[in-house]
């Protein structure tokens, strides 16, 4: 399984930037992880469920289909380097992590290239003193690079600097472009088994099952089933046949 990796891809990054910097008086939102951050995380929506500026959820939990908002018409730029992507895209956001602001350890679960979903970062503005660690590596990631987080691991980052961090993420639909571009990047050393990524995952797959049981509705309880039988046939594939 890839860690993270630094795609073969090269956006215009000083006409984005000039883009963003237009969009900096817009309506942004919280971050809706309240709870995985300190200080100030933004979030603006260039694509989104049901096409909403106002919906900051990059899943379709919520249900809906991905559709670009009104803010993105006003990109021309971010537009035709997301248009140069030739896979599906779902999410599409400006992440702003003010100074001074801290992303606790978390993750994204199931969000990995290896089950269909690569989500690729490219940094619009940011400074020396922007630490993102995944899976305790640092990445460096500079301005107008592209890169692919497993956001499946833990991961945390921090802006210790003067100036905001800020990032255009993107959701793609792993697709047979995407998995070229993937063989012709620096991944093949930041792998990590499906077995070890297994015994690091299992107990939060217990407590996400449990969390939407707890829920009770008709689609937590259908989902909760679903990750449940999944885990067993996870758990019955690792499991040593002479235990």
């Amino acid at each position: 399984m890839i860690r993270f990796a630094r795609l073969p891809l090269t956006a215009n990054i000083r006409e984005i930037q000039k883009e963003v910097n237009l969009l900096l008086n817009n309506q942004w939102l919280p971050h809706y992880n309240r709870h995985d951050y300190e200080g100030s995380w933004d979030v603006l929506v260039l694509r989104g469920l049901n096409g909403n500026s106002q919906q900051a959820f990059a899943d379709q939990v919520q249900h809906g289909d991905f559709a670009n908002t009104e803010i993105l018409a006003q990109c021309p730029e971010i537009e035709r380097f997301l248009n140069s992507l030739a896979c599906e895209k779902r999410s599409v956001r400006l992440l702003n992590l003010k100074s001074g602001a801290v992303i606790k350890e978390h993750r994204d679960l199931e969000l990995a290239f290896e089950n269909g979903e690569a989500r690729l970062h490219i940094p619009v503005f940011t400074n020396p003193k922007v630490a993102f660690y995944l899976d305790n590596h640092l990445l460096k990631m500079q301005e107008g690079e592209c890169w692919y987080i497993n956001a499946n691991l833990p991961h945390r980052l921090s802006n210790k600097g003067q100036t905001d961090r800020i990032h255009l993420v993107i959701d793609c639909e792993v697709n047979d472009w995407l998995r070229s571009v993937f063989q012709h990047s620096e991944s093949a050393a930041n792998m990590v088994s499906e077995k070890e990524l297994w015994d690091r995952e299992k107990e939060l797959k217990r407590q996400t099952i449990q969390n939407l049981r707890l829920q009770n509705t008709e689609a937590t309880l259908t989902l909760a089933a679903t990750l449940e039988q999944e885990f067993r046939e996870k758990e019955l594939a690792f499991s040593d046949p002479l235990a």
